[in-house]
């Protein structure tokens, strides 16, 4: 990205259709040799953290669209990385040695503190949005709920199936897909008393449910799968709202969806290399963004501050309009 092509602030132009249109890649960067498997902006937007296969670390600078640094986890590997509210700290899952979730400090380099207890692979990891809480999710059958001070686990759920959780975004319930099946919520003050909630859905026969989100607006919860659907149900009473199709994932694999800021669209990869985009509201495909990915799009996320979209394989592409809003 040079000077002339900033991402421009999401306040200075509306996401509609006609803009979402208009997004091109503005930079690639190729400096991983493996997968990334997990990417997660700061919340102010200025940059992006990505983790890869490849045991590596990269921060990104949203503004600059430059690569500030990369670090490297050769021993413990890295998955799921995610910023703390905390200035220059993340949190990641390990894939290799054990299934500690790590807290690190990127100014120096340095683990924080370690979180022990899951007996296998954490499949989900999400932070609140208001505090130093966090939710682990394991093939273990296990949910656990964490607090960055302590190494302490702070609660423990035994579930059937694989877990996917998230924080709703004001951070006072979480959801818990349970089995590819059912969706429970839970509050986070009284979350040994059981769920409050639970939405029964129609099993997913042909794949597994592998992550879940909250719109940011917090009506709606989105589960996506390791296969060719992402279903939308209404985060108050469970109804299922829609099934979004379209996009090819014929490798089994978990490929990320994620919502507009706005809460307005949703974004998913694809095995084919692009990307796709459907409105949340009406399930509706609204754009296909040709994309010089090469392998499955493993990642996509919306850039929370600026008009920006980055999405990622073995290789990181930011995309940005190309023509203002008139």
């Amino acid at each position: 990205m040079t000077t002339n092509d900033n991402p421009p602030k999401r306040s200075e132009m509306k996401l509609v259709e006609s803009v979402l249109a208009t997004f091109q890649v503005a930079k690639s960067f190729r400096e991983n040799t493996d997968r990334i498997n997990s990417i997660d902006f700061s919340p102010n937007g200025e940059t992006l953290i990505s983790s890869s296969d490849d045991d590596s670390i990269v921060i990104y600078d949203c503004e600059k669209g430059t690569q500030k640094r990369t670090l490297n986890s050769k021993k413990y590997g890295v998955d799921l990385i995610h910023y703390t509210h905390a200035a220059n700290t993340a949190i990641h899952s390990s894939n290799k040695v054990d299934d500690t979730i790590r807290y690190l400090s990127l100014h120096d380099n340095k683990y924080i503190r370690y979180f022990h207890g899951h007996t296998k692979k954490v499949v989900t990891l999400c932070m609140s949005p208001i505090d130093d809480t966090f939710l682990s999710g394991s093939m273990d059958h296990t949910i656990r709920l964490w607090d960055l001070r302590s190494p302490n686990c702070q609660g423990l759920m035994h579930l059937v199936g694989r877990p996917v959780a998230n924080f709703d975004p004001e951070g006072l319930i979480f959801a818990v897909g349970i089995n590819s099946e059912s969706v429970k919520l839970y509050d986070l003050r009284s979350f040994d008393k059981g769920p409050f909630n639970t939405f029964k859905m129609q099993q997913d026969k042909e794949c597994d449910w592998t992550g879940l989100k909250f719109s940011p607006d917090g009506k709606i919860i989105m589960i996506y799968t390791n296969g060719n659907v992402i279903h939308t149900i209404d985060a108050f009473n469970g109804k299922p709202l829609q099934t979004l199709t379209g996009h090819v994932n014929n490798k089994g694999r978990s490929l990320e969806a994620s919502f507009s800021p706005d809460s307005q669209f949703i974004f998913s990869g694809s095995t084919d290399g692009r990307i796709y985009c459907w409105n949340a509201l009406t399930g509706n495909r609204v754009v296909i963004f040709q994309s010089e990915h090469q392998a499955p799009v493993q990642c996509v996320q919306f850039n929370p501050k600026y008009m920006m979209l980055s999405s990622a394989c073995h290789t990181m592409s930011f995309w940005i309009p190309t023509i203002a809003e008139e």
